[in-house]
């Protein structure tokens, strides 16, 4: 069976109006209404992207104490 989409919204009287549909009089249709899915909020891919970085004695040695090898 073919399917048609329609995308409308619910009327103030909490009411739908489909019109033009691609049918025949007297045809048997099923009817589900789904919500539409909100997209989320546009987010920045990248959102840390254009943040100044700044460091502080960046030459100094990280986690000396965890390496064996240094003992």
């Amino acid at each position: 069976m073919a399917e048609y989409r329609v995308e409308t919204a619910v009327l103030e009287d909490q009411t739908l109006t489909l019109r033009d549909l691609p049918f025949q009089p007297g045809d048997v249709v099923e009817v589900i209404v789904l919500p539409r899915p909100v997209p989320p909020a546009e987010r920045s891919r990248y959102p840390l992207q254009g943040t100044p970085i700044s460091y502080e004695r960046p030459t100094d040695p990280v986690a000396e104490e965890d390496w064996e090898a240094a003992t």
